[in-house]
Protein backbone atom coordinates (compact mmCIF):
# COMPACT_ATOMS: atom_id res chain seq x y z
CA UNK A 1 0.00 0.00 0.00
CA UNK A 2 2.74 2.16 0.57
CA UNK A 3 4.62 1.43 -2.36
CA UNK A 4 1.46 2.15 -4.13
CA UNK A 5 0.91 5.70 -2.56
CA UNK A 6 4.54 6.34 -3.09
CA UNK A 7 3.91 6.04 -6.74
CA UNK A 8 1.06 7.86 -7.02
CA UNK A 9 2.09 10.83 -5.53
CA UNK A 10 5.42 10.80 -8.19
CA UNK A 11 2.41 10.63 -10.97
CA UNK A 12 0.52 13.87 -9.52
CA UNK A 13 3.86 15.61 -9.08
CA UNK A 14 5.02 14.83 -12.46
CA UNK A 15 1.91 15.81 -14.00
CA UNK A 16 1.62 19.21 -12.07
CA UNK A 17 5.18 19.78 -13.20
CA UNK A 18 4.12 19.24 -16.83
CA UNK A 19 1.17 21.31 -16.90
CA UNK A 20 3.35 24.08 -15.22
CA UNK A 21 5.90 23.62 -18.07
CA UNK A 22 2.90 23.77 -20.47
CA UNK A 23 1.70 26.82 -19.14
CA UNK A 24 5.05 28.41 -19.91
CA UNK A 25 5.43 26.73 -23.11
CA UNK A 26 2.56 29.24 -24.24
CA UNK A 27 3.41 32.03 -23.05
CA UNK A 28 1.19 31.92 -19.75
CA UNK A 29 2.34 33.13 -16.78
CA UNK A 30 3.59 30.71 -13.92
CA UNK A 31 3.79 31.73 -10.09
CA UNK A 32 7.73 30.23 -9.28
CA UNK A 33 7.61 29.73 -5.58
CA UNK A 34 11.68 29.91 -5.63
CA UNK A 35 11.95 33.25 -7.43
CA UNK A 36 9.25 34.90 -5.28
CA UNK A 37 10.98 33.55 -1.78
CA UNK A 38 14.21 35.25 -3.21
CA UNK A 39 12.25 38.63 -3.75
CA UNK A 40 10.53 38.94 -0.40
CA UNK A 41 13.91 38.13 0.92
CA UNK A 42 15.61 41.30 -1.10
CA UNK A 43 12.96 43.42 -0.31
CA UNK A 44 13.58 42.93 3.44
CA UNK A 45 17.51 43.46 2.63
CA UNK A 46 16.57 46.83 0.67
CA UNK A 47 14.32 48.09 3.52
CA UNK A 48 16.96 46.89 6.23
CA UNK A 49 19.48 49.11 3.90
CA UNK A 50 17.56 52.21 4.93
CA UNK A 51 15.67 51.46 8.34
CA UNK A 52 18.32 51.33 10.01
CA UNK A 53 21.72 51.36 7.84
CA UNK A 54 21.24 54.73 5.97
CA UNK A 55 19.77 56.45 9.02
CA UNK A 56 22.64 54.81 10.98
CA UNK A 57 25.27 55.73 8.37
CA UNK A 58 24.07 59.73 8.23
CA UNK A 59 23.68 59.61 11.82
CA UNK A 60 27.19 58.90 12.68
CA UNK A 61 28.72 61.57 10.32
CA UNK A 62 26.62 64.49 11.63
CA UNK A 63 27.74 65.87 14.56
CA UNK A 64 26.00 65.01 17.90
CA UNK A 65 23.55 68.05 18.15
CA UNK A 66 21.96 66.53 14.94
CA UNK A 67 21.97 63.11 14.99
CA UNK A 68 18.40 63.01 15.96
CA UNK A 69 17.36 65.02 12.58
CA UNK A 70 19.39 62.90 10.64
CA UNK A 71 17.88 60.06 11.88
CA UNK A 72 14.17 61.83 11.66
CA UNK A 73 14.75 62.67 7.76
CA UNK A 74 15.30 58.89 6.74
CA UNK A 75 12.46 57.34 9.04
CA UNK A 76 9.89 60.05 7.86
CA UNK A 77 11.13 60.36 4.23
CA UNK A 78 10.59 55.94 4.10
CA UNK A 79 7.26 56.08 5.30
CA UNK A 80 5.76 58.94 3.47
CA UNK A 81 7.53 57.50 0.13
CA UNK A 82 5.49 54.11 1.15
CA UNK A 83 2.44 55.91 1.12
CA UNK A 84 2.74 57.66 -1.68
CA UNK A 85 4.05 54.74 -3.79
CA UNK A 86 0.65 53.33 -3.34
CA UNK A 87 -1.02 56.86 -4.00
CA UNK A 88 -0.05 56.65 -7.37
CA UNK A 89 3.59 56.61 -8.25
CA UNK A 90 4.01 53.14 -8.51
CA UNK A 91 1.24 53.40 -11.14
CA UNK A 92 3.01 56.06 -13.10
CA UNK A 93 5.94 54.04 -13.04
CA UNK A 94 5.01 50.71 -13.96
CA UNK A 95 1.26 51.01 -15.85
CA UNK A 96 1.35 51.66 -19.41
CA UNK A 97 0.74 55.52 -20.54
CA UNK A 98 -0.89 55.08 -23.82
CA UNK A 99 0.11 57.73 -25.98
CA UNK A 100 2.20 58.86 -23.83
CA UNK A 101 4.16 55.41 -22.41
CA UNK A 102 7.46 56.39 -24.00
CA UNK A 103 7.33 59.02 -21.07
CA UNK A 104 5.36 57.94 -18.36
CA UNK A 105 2.83 55.72 -17.29
CA UNK A 106 -1.13 56.19 -15.87
CA UNK A 107 -1.35 57.48 -12.60
CA UNK A 108 -5.31 55.93 -12.11
CA UNK A 109 -4.56 52.78 -13.39
CA UNK A 110 -3.43 51.46 -10.44
CA UNK A 111 -3.86 53.91 -7.98
CA UNK A 112 -4.29 52.17 -4.39
CA UNK A 113 -3.53 49.15 -6.16
CA UNK A 114 -6.74 48.79 -7.83
CA UNK A 115 -7.52 46.94 -10.73
CA UNK A 116 -4.59 44.75 -8.95
CA UNK A 117 -6.03 41.07 -8.40
CA UNK A 118 -4.34 40.09 -5.26
CA UNK A 119 -3.17 37.02 -7.01
CA UNK A 120 -2.27 38.77 -10.03
CA UNK A 121 1.58 37.93 -11.19
CA UNK A 122 4.44 40.12 -12.67
CA UNK A 123 6.54 37.25 -14.36
CA UNK A 124 6.83 34.91 -11.97
CA UNK A 125 6.42 36.39 -8.69
CA UNK A 126 2.78 38.01 -7.38
CA UNK A 127 2.25 41.59 -8.34
CA UNK A 128 1.95 42.37 -4.98
CA UNK A 129 5.89 41.19 -4.42
CA UNK A 130 7.09 43.20 -6.93
CA UNK A 131 5.40 46.39 -6.02
CA UNK A 132 6.65 46.28 -2.38
CA UNK A 133 10.29 45.23 -3.93
CA UNK A 134 9.88 48.44 -6.29
CA UNK A 135 8.40 50.13 -3.06
CA UNK A 136 11.70 49.46 -1.29
CA UNK A 137 14.02 51.45 -4.13
CA UNK A 138 11.52 54.38 -3.82
CA UNK A 139 12.12 54.74 -0.37
CA UNK A 140 15.82 54.51 -0.05
CA UNK A 141 16.29 57.03 -2.98
CA UNK A 142 15.13 60.65 -1.78
CA UNK A 143 16.54 59.25 1.24
CA UNK A 144 19.83 59.19 0.14
CA UNK A 145 19.74 62.95 -0.50
CA UNK A 146 19.50 64.02 2.79
CA UNK A 147 22.84 63.79 3.43
CA UNK A 148 23.38 66.74 1.18
CA UNK A 149 21.40 68.89 2.94
CA UNK A 150 22.16 67.80 6.77
CA UNK A 151 22.29 70.39 9.93
CA UNK A 152 20.40 73.26 8.11
CA UNK A 153 17.17 72.50 6.90
CA UNK A 154 13.22 72.70 7.78
CA UNK A 155 11.77 69.46 8.36
CA UNK A 156 8.78 70.45 6.54
CA UNK A 157 10.68 71.27 3.40
CA UNK A 158 12.36 67.89 3.15
CA UNK A 159 8.79 66.46 3.34
CA UNK A 160 7.72 68.37 0.55
CA UNK A 161 10.76 68.66 -1.66
CA UNK A 162 10.26 64.54 -1.57
CA UNK A 163 7.01 64.11 -1.85
CA UNK A 164 6.59 66.24 -5.05
CA UNK A 165 10.55 64.89 -6.59
CA UNK A 166 9.61 61.48 -6.22
CA UNK A 167 6.64 61.87 -8.83
CA UNK A 168 8.37 64.70 -11.02
CA UNK A 169 11.73 62.59 -11.18
CA UNK A 170 11.75 59.30 -9.99
CA UNK A 171 8.74 57.89 -11.42
CA UNK A 172 9.28 59.33 -15.03
CA UNK A 173 12.72 57.99 -14.71
CA UNK A 174 11.43 54.28 -13.48
CA UNK A 175 9.22 54.56 -16.33
CA UNK A 176 11.89 55.67 -18.85
CA UNK A 177 13.84 52.65 -18.20
CA UNK A 178 12.11 49.56 -16.01
CA UNK A 179 8.94 50.57 -17.08
CA UNK A 180 9.23 50.28 -20.88
CA UNK A 181 9.67 53.69 -21.51
CA UNK A 182 12.32 54.84 -23.95
CA UNK A 183 15.48 54.76 -22.44
CA UNK A 184 14.39 50.86 -22.46
CA UNK A 185 13.58 51.06 -26.09
CA UNK A 186 16.74 52.47 -26.59
CA UNK A 187 18.56 49.45 -24.76
CA UNK A 188 20.05 51.30 -22.10
CA UNK A 189 21.42 48.87 -19.43
CA UNK A 190 20.51 49.31 -15.66
CA UNK A 191 20.36 46.58 -14.38
CA UNK A 192 19.81 47.67 -10.31
CA UNK A 193 19.75 51.96 -10.45
CA UNK A 194 22.77 53.55 -11.39
CA UNK A 195 20.30 56.09 -13.09
CA UNK A 196 16.86 55.38 -11.86
CA UNK A 197 18.15 55.78 -7.95
CA UNK A 198 22.07 56.86 -7.78
CA UNK A 199 22.07 59.57 -10.75
CA UNK A 200 18.67 60.92 -9.80
CA UNK A 201 19.85 61.14 -6.29
CA UNK A 202 22.91 62.13 -6.76
CA UNK A 203 22.38 65.36 -8.88
CA UNK A 204 18.99 66.61 -7.34
CA UNK A 205 21.26 66.19 -4.51
CA UNK A 206 23.47 68.56 -5.36
CA UNK A 207 21.33 70.88 -6.53
CA UNK A 208 19.83 70.92 -3.14
CA UNK A 209 22.91 71.98 -1.55
CA UNK A 210 23.30 75.01 -3.88
CA UNK A 211 20.25 76.48 -3.58
CA UNK A 212 20.17 75.70 0.26
CA UNK A 213 23.49 77.11 0.97
CA UNK A 214 26.52 76.21 2.68
CA UNK A 215 26.51 75.56 6.74
CA UNK A 216 27.69 78.74 8.56
CA UNK A 217 31.08 76.39 9.62
CA UNK A 218 31.60 75.38 6.09
CA UNK A 219 34.67 75.17 5.14
CA UNK A 220 37.09 75.71 7.71
CA UNK A 221 34.82 74.51 10.90
CA UNK A 222 32.85 71.89 10.28
CA UNK A 223 33.25 69.59 12.71
CA UNK A 224 34.05 65.68 11.88
CA UNK A 225 31.77 62.86 12.02
CA UNK A 226 30.54 62.84 15.76
CA UNK A 227 30.73 58.08 15.72
CA UNK A 228 33.23 56.61 13.85
CA UNK A 229 31.75 53.49 14.75
CA UNK A 230 28.09 54.67 14.03
CA UNK A 231 29.36 55.34 10.66
CA UNK A 232 30.71 51.81 10.14
CA UNK A 233 28.06 49.92 11.45
CA UNK A 234 25.71 51.78 9.10
CA UNK A 235 27.68 51.50 6.27
CA UNK A 236 28.21 47.77 7.04
CA UNK A 237 24.23 47.15 7.07
CA UNK A 238 24.50 49.17 3.74
CA UNK A 239 26.64 46.64 2.46
CA UNK A 240 24.52 43.51 3.52
CA UNK A 241 21.50 44.96 2.28
CA UNK A 242 22.94 45.77 -1.06
CA UNK A 243 22.77 42.34 -1.88
CA UNK A 244 19.16 42.46 -2.20
CA UNK A 245 19.63 46.10 -4.21
CA UNK A 246 21.35 44.55 -6.84
CA UNK A 247 20.81 40.46 -6.83
CA UNK A 248 17.24 40.95 -5.96
CA UNK A 249 17.19 43.07 -9.30
CA UNK A 250 17.17 39.90 -11.35
CA UNK A 251 13.51 39.19 -10.18
CA UNK A 252 14.39 35.69 -10.11
CA UNK A 253 16.48 33.38 -7.72
CA UNK A 254 19.31 32.05 -10.20
CA UNK A 255 22.79 32.30 -11.47
CA UNK A 256 22.35 36.39 -12.33
CA UNK A 257 21.54 37.07 -9.31
CA UNK A 258 24.09 35.18 -7.42
CA UNK A 259 26.58 36.75 -9.92
CA UNK A 260 25.14 40.53 -9.11
CA UNK A 261 25.95 39.25 -5.53
CA UNK A 262 29.42 38.61 -6.31
CA UNK A 263 30.22 41.48 -8.45
CA UNK A 264 28.81 43.64 -5.62
CA UNK A 265 30.81 42.51 -2.95
CA UNK A 266 34.46 42.62 -5.54
CA UNK A 267 33.37 46.10 -5.81
CA UNK A 268 32.73 47.15 -2.78
CA UNK A 269 36.00 45.81 -1.18
CA UNK A 270 37.94 46.86 -4.07
CA UNK A 271 36.81 50.94 -3.70
CA UNK A 272 36.93 50.42 0.15
CA UNK A 273 40.60 49.19 0.28
CA UNK A 274 41.15 52.02 -3.20
CA UNK A 275 39.88 54.87 -0.30
CA UNK A 276 41.48 54.19 2.26
CA UNK A 277 44.77 53.73 0.08
CA UNK A 278 44.53 57.53 -1.55
CA UNK A 279 43.57 58.73 1.74
CA UNK A 280 46.80 56.88 3.91
CA UNK A 281 49.11 58.13 0.70
CA UNK A 282 47.68 61.69 0.86
CA UNK A 283 47.31 61.71 4.87
CA UNK A 284 49.72 59.57 6.56
CA UNK A 285 46.83 57.46 8.06
CA UNK A 286 43.72 55.30 7.14
CA UNK A 287 40.83 56.35 8.36
CA UNK A 288 37.60 54.66 8.81
CA UNK A 289 35.17 56.89 8.12
CA UNK A 290 37.05 56.93 4.67
CA UNK A 291 37.10 53.04 4.28
CA UNK A 292 33.55 52.54 4.47
CA UNK A 293 32.73 55.96 2.29
CA UNK A 294 34.74 53.89 -0.76
CA UNK A 295 32.45 51.08 0.24
CA UNK A 296 29.49 52.82 -0.20
CA UNK A 297 30.87 54.40 -3.40
CA UNK A 298 31.68 51.39 -4.55
CA UNK A 299 28.49 49.70 -4.23
CA UNK A 300 26.90 52.91 -5.93
CA UNK A 301 28.95 52.01 -8.97
CA UNK A 302 28.79 48.77 -9.56
CA UNK A 303 24.87 48.84 -9.40
CA UNK A 304 24.00 49.54 -12.37
CA UNK A 305 26.32 47.20 -14.17
CA UNK A 306 25.99 44.06 -11.54
CA UNK A 307 23.77 42.07 -13.65
CA UNK A 308 26.06 42.49 -16.81
CA UNK A 309 29.79 41.91 -16.06
CA UNK A 310 31.79 39.27 -14.44
CA UNK A 311 34.07 39.56 -11.42
CA UNK A 312 37.38 40.84 -12.97
CA UNK A 313 35.27 43.60 -14.05
CA UNK A 314 34.18 43.99 -11.00
CA UNK A 315 37.57 44.98 -9.83
CA UNK A 316 37.94 46.94 -12.30
CA UNK A 317 34.67 48.78 -11.77
CA UNK A 318 35.82 48.99 -7.80
CA UNK A 319 39.36 50.70 -8.28
CA UNK A 320 37.47 53.44 -10.82
CA UNK A 321 34.84 53.92 -8.12
CA UNK A 322 37.02 54.18 -5.10
CA UNK A 323 39.36 56.84 -7.23
CA UNK A 324 37.08 59.29 -9.19
CA UNK A 325 34.46 59.45 -6.07
CA UNK A 326 37.05 59.99 -4.03
CA UNK A 327 38.32 62.86 -6.56
CA UNK A 328 35.21 64.17 -6.63
CA UNK A 329 34.77 64.37 -3.03
CA UNK A 330 37.62 66.73 -2.72
CA UNK A 331 36.36 68.57 -6.06
CA UNK A 332 33.15 69.69 -5.05
CA UNK A 333 34.12 70.86 -1.35
CA UNK A 334 37.41 72.59 -2.24
CA UNK A 335 37.59 73.40 -5.70
CA UNK A 336 33.95 74.50 -6.27
CA UNK A 337 32.92 75.13 -2.70
CA UNK A 338 29.75 73.63 -2.08
CA UNK A 339 28.74 72.19 0.91
CA UNK A 340 27.35 68.41 -0.15
CA UNK A 341 27.64 67.47 3.72
CA UNK A 342 28.28 64.17 3.00
CA UNK A 343 29.41 63.67 -0.33
CA UNK A 344 25.62 62.86 -1.77
CA UNK A 345 27.06 63.84 -4.84
CA UNK A 346 30.52 62.38 -5.30
CA UNK A 347 29.71 59.20 -3.91
CA UNK A 348 26.26 58.07 -5.33
CA UNK A 349 25.76 60.78 -8.27
CA UNK A 350 29.29 60.42 -10.21
CA UNK A 351 29.25 56.53 -9.02
CA UNK A 352 25.59 56.12 -10.70
CA UNK A 353 26.94 57.85 -13.25
CA UNK A 354 30.42 56.41 -13.91
CA UNK A 355 29.17 52.72 -13.33
CA UNK A 356 26.41 53.51 -16.14
CA UNK A 357 29.23 54.40 -18.71
CA UNK A 358 31.32 51.52 -17.90
CA UNK A 359 29.35 49.06 -17.99
CA UNK A 360 29.03 50.14 -21.79
CA UNK A 361 32.48 48.84 -22.09
CA UNK A 362 32.53 46.17 -19.78
CA UNK A 363 29.26 44.23 -20.25
CA UNK A 364 29.37 40.01 -21.02
CA UNK A 365 27.38 38.72 -23.35
CA UNK A 366 26.93 35.48 -21.38
CA UNK A 367 26.19 36.64 -18.36
CA UNK A 368 23.19 39.25 -19.61
CA UNK A 369 24.52 42.04 -21.27
CA UNK A 370 24.64 43.17 -24.45
CA UNK A 371 27.90 43.56 -27.05
CA UNK A 372 30.02 45.72 -25.09
CA UNK A 373 31.53 48.64 -27.14
CA UNK A 374 31.09 52.38 -28.16
CA UNK A 375 27.39 51.49 -29.37
CA UNK A 376 26.49 50.62 -26.44
CA UNK A 377 28.36 52.94 -24.79
CA UNK A 378 26.69 56.02 -26.74
CA UNK A 379 23.57 54.80 -25.28
CA UNK A 380 24.81 54.75 -21.61
CA UNK A 381 25.96 58.37 -22.41
CA UNK A 382 22.49 59.42 -23.40
CA UNK A 383 20.54 57.66 -20.81
CA UNK A 384 23.10 59.66 -18.13
CA UNK A 385 22.81 63.14 -19.78
CA UNK A 386 18.82 62.60 -20.00
CA UNK A 387 18.38 61.63 -16.48
CA UNK A 388 21.16 64.11 -15.24
CA UNK A 389 18.86 67.22 -17.13
CA UNK A 390 15.11 65.77 -16.15
CA UNK A 391 16.81 65.94 -12.21
CA UNK A 392 18.83 69.08 -12.27
CA UNK A 393 15.70 71.01 -14.17
CA UNK A 394 12.90 69.63 -11.95
CA UNK A 395 15.19 69.80 -8.39
CA UNK A 396 15.47 73.65 -9.35
CA UNK A 397 11.71 73.90 -9.75
CA UNK A 398 10.54 71.66 -7.08
CA UNK A 399 13.01 74.00 -4.38
CA UNK A 400 11.77 77.12 -5.78
CA UNK A 401 8.09 76.23 -4.85
CA UNK A 402 8.99 74.63 -1.94
CA UNK A 403 11.08 77.42 -0.86
CA UNK A 404 7.86 79.78 -1.71
CA UNK A 405 5.29 77.98 0.67
CA UNK A 406 7.80 77.13 3.53
CA UNK A 407 11.08 78.66 3.07
CA UNK A 408 13.98 76.10 3.39
CA UNK A 409 16.90 76.89 5.75
CA UNK A 410 16.23 77.01 9.60
CA UNK A 411 17.93 80.02 11.68
CA UNK A 412 21.35 80.80 12.18
CA UNK A 413 20.04 80.35 15.79
CA UNK A 414 18.62 76.98 15.29
CA UNK A 415 21.18 75.34 13.40
CA UNK A 416 23.51 76.24 16.13
CA UNK A 417 21.67 75.13 18.69
CA UNK A 418 21.06 71.47 16.60
CA UNK A 419 17.81 70.69 14.95
CA UNK A 420 17.74 67.93 17.29
CA UNK A 421 16.28 69.96 20.22
CA UNK A 422 14.87 73.42 18.22
CA UNK A 423 13.11 71.13 15.37
CA UNK A 424 12.52 67.91 17.19
CA UNK A 425 12.67 68.59 20.86
CA UNK A 426 14.78 65.42 21.43
CA UNK A 427 18.09 65.25 21.69
CA UNK A 428 20.71 62.02 20.90
CA UNK A 429 23.00 61.77 23.73
CA UNK A 430 22.18 62.60 27.29
CA UNK A 431 25.69 63.75 28.66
Amino acid sequence: MKKFVYILGIVILSSYAGMLDLLADNGEAVLDTGDTAWIMTSTALVLFMTLPGLALFYGGLVSSKNVVSALMHVIAIACLMSVLWLFGAYSFAFTDGGDLNKYIGSITEKFLFNNVEWNALSGTIPENVFFIFQLTFAVITPALMVGAYVERIKFSSVLLISGIWLFVVYAPVTHWVWGGGWLADLGVLDFAGGLVVHTTAGVSALVIAILLGNRSEFPNNVQPPHNPALVMVGACMLWVGWFGFNGGSALASGANAGMAMVVTHIAAATASLTWMGIEWFKNGKPGLVGLVTGTIAGLATITPASGFVDPKSAFIIGVAAGAVCYYFSVLIKQTFNIDDSLDVFAVHGVGGMLGTLMVGFLANEAIGGTAPGWEQAKVQIIGIISVAALSLVATVIIVKVVQALVGLRVSGKEAQEGLDITTHGERGYHL
